[in-house]
């Protein structure tokens, strides 16, 4: 399927959209990558709409990218004697601690001793997004005094954020260690891991995954954005969280982090997802406010791969009518000139290699000459994340035999990924690439392209040779009869 945009749309599923039809709309209306929240539904839930996005893939002819988004630990207070909860008065002091006896007005349990452990007076624990506000007077192992510094209604196993320390906690708790486990074996292309605060949670979770599926970083910690380098440089994508970002750091922030994060992901050709409250007011009504879309346009020009929807589309009451607008605000955008000076002005490049000269030569030549398409032969997908950090402004044609590429770069900006056969001549490529130029509607057989790979061929990473050709294959093996 073509679209009329180079940003990514990634629809979360849930109760709203869990059915055939519903999918299919919503990949019909612009979702190209689709969000399975582990947090949410069973094993056997999760493998239904899993096979439902497949049957879709089959159906529609192209590639659909899914994404399994794991839990993380989740830090919660105990439980109340008032099933009502309790109001915290500013000023007051409050308690937690490890003994599980029900909570009251001045104390609650807090389950998670390496949270103590952490802890040193001065620091700020969070509850219930960040809604109430304490302040830890004096800690040990066991307890946290604590002083009420915004105060509000604390009830049952409220969640609580820890911005000021790291926390000794692995990225994967056991359920996420079983849900990484199901999600490869069951094929997905990607996964979301939560509760990242340094490389090694990164490491941690690609060695289990081994290759079965890509590995996005979350970015929703204090901790996260202060070794933000590291992660980078060990993730395959990032996604920037900012729900949680904005509940553990001062809200005004949280845009300048996330320009700078999706500016360093596009230098390291590395695709960033933009997520968190986009059009949230879609959850309940047919259109968003001027500011969601105002959002959601920011984060296009500032060069995200993919913007995404969550509630919007798994639990609201418009999941199609969110798609199609997020689809036609990316769309209108794109057609900006504003667009275009921003997007060529942040260009940048991590290194120099050949790789880099030759997307970059790619893309001066298309945007220069009558060049209808850039098609590039990618067997890991090095050389369709190159020429994607290019953002150039003819369309990006992938070629690649193997499917389970196709499904991760349908994540990257730009990407259309065409399946062809494993080729061991540059020349059968360039034919190749001629045809699904034209087949596609990308250009006709009087135009050009050019024609990116690696040679020798299916060696990730060497991409080394570009040509301009003609889209009609007679005169290729005219120009090269060997």
């Amino acid at each position: 399927m073509r679209r009329t945009r180079n940003v990514k749309i990634v629809a979360t599923l849930g109760p709203a959209s869990d059915t055939y039809d519903t999918i299919h709309a919503l990949h019909m209306a612009g979702a190209d990558v689709f969000r399975l929240n582990m947090s949410h539904g069973t094993h056997d839930e999760i493998r239904e709409k899993h096979k439902i996005i497949r049957q879709i893939e089959e159906d529609t002819g192209g590639s659909i990218c899914i994404l399994a988004d794991l839990q993380g630990p989740k830090l919660r207070v105990g439980v109340f004697a008032n099933e009502d909860g309790e109001m915290l008065e500013e000023g007051a002091k409050f308690r937690m601690d490890l003994d599980s006896t029900a909570g009251d007005a001045t104390r609650v349990n807090l389950p998670h001793p390496e949270i103590f452990a952490a802890l040193e007076p001065g620091a700020s624990l969070l509850v219930n997004d960040g809604k109430i506000r304490l302040k830890v007077d004096s800690c040990g192992p066991e307890f946290a005094e604590c002083t009420v510094i915004a105060g509000g209604m604390i009830s049952n196993r409220k969640g609580v954020n820890v911005p000021d320390v790291v926390l000794p906690l692995a990225a994967l708790s056991d359920k996420d260690r079983k849900d990484l486990e199901f999600a490869c074996d069951l094929g997905v292309d990607w996964l979301a891991l939560s509760f990242v605060q340094r490389a090694d949670d990164v490491l941690e979770a690609s060695d289990m995954a081994n290759g079965r599926a890509a590995i996005l970083s979350k970015i929703e910690k204090p901790a996260a954005v202060a070794n933000f380098d590291e992660i980078l440089a060990v993730s395959d994508g990032i996604m920037v969280a900012r729900g949680d970002l904005g509940v553990e750091l001062p809200v005004q922030n949280v845009p300048p982090i996330q320009k700078r994060l999706v500016r360093k992901c596009r230098r390291e050709a590395k695709p960033v997802i933009v997520a968190t409250q986009m059009m949230e007011s879609m959850i309940e009504s047919p259109v968003p406010t001027r500011a969601e879309v105002s959002d959601v346009a920011t984060a296009i020009y500032e060069g995200a791969d993919g913007v995404m929807l969550s509630a919007e589309s798994a639990a609201g009451a418009y999941p199609v009518e969110a798609v199609t607008t997020m689809n036609n605000v990316a769309t209108e955008v794109e057609l900006d000139p504003t667009y275009r000076q921003i997007i060529e002005a942040s260009r940048e490049t991590a290194g120099i290699t050949i790789s880099d000269g030759i997307v970059a030569a790619a893309r001066e030549i298309a945007e220069k000459t009558e060049i209808k398409a850039i098609c590039c032969f990618s067997q890991s997908g090095t050389t369709a994340l190159l020429t994607a950090r290019e953002r150039p402004r003819v369309p990006i044609l992938v070629m690649t035999p193997l499917r389970r590429t196709a499904r991760r770069l349908t994540m990257s900006w730009g990407t259309n990924c065409v399946m062809t056969e494993k080729m061991d001549r540059f020349k059968l490529a360039v034919v190749a690439s001629a045809r699904a130029a034209t087949r596609q509607g990308y250009a006709e057989s009087t135009d050009q392209i050019v024609v990116t790979a690696g040679v020798p061929f299916n060696v990730p990473g060497s991409t080394n040779i570009l040509r301009v050709a003609p889209c009609d294959e007679r005169m290729i093996f005219n120009a090269d009869p060997e």
